[in-house]
């Protein structure tokens, strides 16, 4: 009876829905990834600096994106890192100090690395917090041993020395700048990570494949291409490829350029000259078809070729009629 009265009482036993996370989006300096943040109960703006707990202590960060409710319902709050306070005058003192420590490093670790002849390039220097620790990214080809660079700053500095090897699309996201496109980097403005982008995507898009044009700052293909590429491959579904034959009211052509944005295509007609740009709506696909151009070679070869039982191979001389001398 027990058990039964236990059964009934789970049944009717109501479920208590999570409570709800509130999140922030917090930038650091030099960054452009946006790291949520739980919100807490204070009221905080977009623009604002905080001092926020990291994994090794405290860090200085600006509210990038406002107040908001966590998407994924199956989220537990001890996962986010919290906002320890808004950041006061003295944290924004001590944010100015390390920045021109920041400048100091830059210029001595660039000296350094003349001196020793290191095969590196220096791309930006970064002290903590609480001035305990300073990263020093740079880009090289290959390994490089900076053992005797690291001894020389940390004795320069009295504090915990951090080398950090980062690829071209990283140092361009730590720098910034702006695109070919005039606005800012993406990667150090918005995006949180990078994603693979393939010389296919450029070429799907019907992009010119030199690398001047589709390539960032970073020399790298553009992030952008990823942006609209899956909307260019559905696209692409519903159009012809270049060489299809078509049927359009002044008769058979082929298709020699495809418009996916405008969904036009052009028409170059046989036996002459003249070509066409039309609706792909206004023409029709003529299936198991070849194109004109190829019936006629198909046509000339078979004009040329040599007859059955001549036996003589392609290429073989005559010697009818010849005599020796």
């Amino acid at each position: 009876m027990n058990n039964e009265n236990q059964a009934e009482a789970g049944k009717d036993a109501v479920v208590e829905p999570s409570p709800v996370i509130f999140i922030v989006g917090i930038k650091f300096l030099g960054s452009g990834k946006v790291y949520p943040y739980l919100s807490g109960e204070g009221s905080l703006k977009v623009g604002e600096w905080v001092v926020v707990e990291i994994e090794n202590g405290e860090n200085f960060g600006m509210i990038a994106f406002a107040k908001h409710p966590l998407a994924d319902k199956k989220a537990e709050a001890g996962s986010f890192k919290r906002i320890l306070r808004k950041a006061s005058p003295d944290d924004m003192e001590r944010v100015q100090r390390n920045t021109e420590l920041e400048r100091e490093g830059y210029q001595i670790c660039q000296e350094k690395i003349e001196e020793r002849g290191l095969p590196m390039k220096l791309s930006r220097v970064e002290f903590s917090f609480d001035s305990q620790r300073a990263t020093f990214y740079f880009t090289a080809e290959g390994r490089v041993d900076f053992r005797d660079l690291v001894r020389d700053l940390a004795h320069h500095f009295k504090t915990k020395i951090e080398m950090k090897q980062i690829g071209v699309r990283d140092e361009a996201r730590i720098i910034g700048g702006c695109g070919p496109c005039g606005v800012k980097l993406c990667c150090a403005s918005f995006l949180k990570d990078f994603e693979p982008v393939s010389i296919k995507m450029a070429k799907d898009q019907n992009l010119p494949l030199n690398p001047v044009k589709i390539s960032g700052v970073c020399g790298r293909l553009m992030c952008c291409l990823v942006y609209e590429h899956e909307m260019y491959r559905e696209a692409r579904k519903k159009m012809p490829v270049c060489g299809v034959c078509v049927m359009t009211p002044n008769g058979q052509g082929t298709v020699e350029k495809v418009d996916l944005l405008q969904e036009k295509i052009l028409v170059a007609y046989p036996d002459t000259e003249k070509k066409e740009t039309m609706l792909f709506s206004e023409v029709t696909v003529v299936k198991n078809v070849p194109p004109p151009a190829q019936e006629k070679t198909q046509e000339k070869t078979s004009e040329k070729a040599p007859e059955k039982g001549s036996g003589r191979k392609e290429g073989q001389a005559r010697h009818h009629g010849r005599r020796r001398p």
